[in-house]
């Protein structure tokens, strides 16, 4: 994997500097230059248009569910995966140096970040307040200047905007977890890849009755672990439905090239977005 990962590329991500999927770009690849980029569309243009090497961009949080709308936007692209990335979420209360808890009165974030933190906000009884999202808040408080506004965000955002540190993992709950994919111009050639993998795919059921379960008959019988469906209108019309699908193997195996030709014959149509190392493993023992 370490020629996908070239020191000499970037890496494009949405968000402002300090973001969880700034975060992501420096831990899961270090040697690459993160590129801020305004939406998730424009994180994937930029690989498309040369400027980026790769883009990192969430597709589900572990209490949120899904994060961006990776269903309709790789479809529109013509990147494919090659790689994943599982960010673990932790909450720091940001403030302007020299002030402290006590000086706090509000604290703002997006609102997901403050559900997350509802005890700690509870507890020093501050009033919360939704805000675009967790840098952008960070990079608000430092423009503000003002001891009594805080800041929900990482510590990377700390760094990033000169901010203090005054409580760090403040979530209600552990395991706070978004996993990530990591797109590129050219797909991984499966052989090259040592150890467990995932392959990502979408694909459209006939409208007949049992579809799905036609459909999808082969992964049992084969015994192929499937980690993710999920379902999503295609259009404005309702009358197709796309399933987006994470099975563990590749289509060099033959357990898994049965399963996948006996899904293309019950489906309209199947796409195929990558074949990629597992990051974490998936098979319960």
């Amino acid at each position: 994997m370490s020629h996908i990962y070239d020191a000499k590329n970037i890496i494009s991500f949405q968000g402002l500097p300090g973001a969880y999927s700034h975060m992501s770009c420096k831990a899961k690849c270090p040697n690459m230059t993160p590129l801020s980029c305004n939406s998730f569309e424009d994180a994937m243009t930029a690989v498309e248009d040369g400027r980026a090497q790769l883009a990192m961009i969430p597709i589900e949080n572990s209490t949120a569910g899904r994060v961006a709308d990776i269903h309709h936007l790789l479809p529109e692209s013509s990147l494919y995966i090659v790689g994943e990335h599982f960010e673990s979420i932790n909450h720091c209360l940001l403030a302007i140096p020299g002030a402290t808890e006590s000086d706090i009165k509000v604290v703002r974030s997006h609102v997901q970040a403050l559900s997350q933190c509802r005890q700690m906000i509870k507890h020093l009884k501050i009033t919360p307040e939704n805000y675009f999202d967790t840098a952008s808040s960070a990079r608000h408080i430092a423009e503000l200047n003002d001891k009594s506004v805080a800041a929900i965000a990482s510590s990377l955002a700390a760094e990033e905007y000169g901010l203090k540190v005054l409580r760090a993992n403040i979530q209600d709950k552990g395991g706070n977890t978004t996993r990530f994919v990591l797109l590129a111009k050219r797909p991984i050639n499966p052989d090259m890849l040592d150890g467990p993998v995932m392959t990502t795919f979408t694909f459209e059921v006939t409208n007949k009755p049992a579809g799905l379960f036609k459909a999808l008959g082969g992964f049992a019988t084969e015994g192929v672990n499937m980690t993710k469906l999920e379902s999503y209108q295609a259009g404005e019309s309702f009358t197709a439905t796309m399933f987006y699908a994470d099975i563990e193997g590749h289509e060099g195996m033959a357990s898994v090239a049965r399963a996948m030709e006996e899904l293309r014959y019950h489906t309209k149509r199947v796409r195929v977005f990558g074949t990629y190392p597992q990051e974490r493993p998936r098979t319960l023992g």
